[in-house]
């Protein structure tokens, strides 16, 4: 679990070095169209026999697996990685909280959302000077990271093995194309590396880990490791990018941290998804 949550992060930071030479669009599509054609290949996933609620459901999640992509590595376009991936947090610590009606939860969230405002600057720069667009991608990744572990779920329970991923991720490939296309004739072999490293970092390593993990951890331990993203992507940030943190902005990270594990990890009682 631990070796999925260092891969995901370090892959995010790598992509950060990515975007000022193909840009958001050119990054977010070489990463899926490589995590595609890996688990295509390693799925061999079936088209037929399928209910149309079933493409129903993989199209859906598809969608939104291209978009919580693309609104993520557009925050990191504006925003430390550490900041980014805190604020992505929000989304499915809402939904734990939200689904599981307990006042601890829920006054949690309320403890998250003070560490946000805190990590996000607000306290310690002029308004003027946040940087809006990028918090607003951040929630946005983090609503449809939410919405990425409802609809997990159905497309699991719809597919075998790892088909329903294959597919979905084709479909987030197409959603993310019109995005990066125009980026394609500018890739040159190093950013092409880059991204081959970004897809198995981000993607195939930690999908494959993380499937491990799951069989063998309990709910609790394994929110509770979950909760570490936020601090291994500030650590992140700090080796690959020299991104440092302050002092306010690492107490809001421990406030978040500290929230989901109370809502994630102590008295968790079903296993939360992993991330893309």
């Amino acid at each position: 679990m631990l070796g999925g949550i260092v891969s995901v992060q370090f892959g995010a930071a790598i992509a950060v070095t990515l975007i000022p030479s193909v840009g958001v669009g050119g990054s977010v599509l070489m990463r899926l169209a490589f995590a595609t054609a890996i688990l295509l290949v390693a799925a061999r996933p079936r088209l037929r026999g399928h209910s149309r609620a079933a493409w129903l459901r993989v199209v859906a999640f598809g969608v939104v697996l291209g978009l919580m992509n693309a609104s993520f590595y557009g925050a990191l376009s504006h925003l430390p990685i550490g900041v980014a991936v805190t604020v992505e947090f929000l989304g499915p610590l809402v939904l734990a909280a939200v689904l599981s009606r307990r006042f601890r939860d829920l006054a949690a969230i309320l403890a998250a959302g003070v560490g946000v405002v805190l990590i996000s600057e607000a306290f310690s720069v002029p308004l003027a000077s946040l940087s809006w667009l990028g918090l607003a991608l951040a929630m946005s990744a983090g609503a449809f990271w939410a919405a990425y572990i409802v609809l997990s779920g159905k497309v699991g329970e719809s597919f075998p093995r790892l088909d329903g991923l294959a597919l979905a991720m084709s479909v987030a490939t197409l959603v993310v194309l019109p995005l990066g296309v125009s980026s394609v004739p500018t890739w040159s072999t190093i950013d092409l590396g880059k991204g081959l490293g970004i897809a198995l970092l981000s993607s195939v390593v930690p999908y494959s880990l993380e499937l491990m993990a799951l069989r063998r951890l309990s709910a609790q331990v394994f929110g509770i490791l979950l909760s570490l993203e936020p601090a291994v992507a500030a650590l992140a940030g700090m080796l690959v990018l020299g991104q440092f943190l302050h002092p306010l902005q690492l107490a809001g990270m421990a406030l978040v941290v500290t929230a989901s594990v109370i809502v994630l990890g102590l008295g968790a009682t079903t296993k939360p998804p992993p991330e893309v």
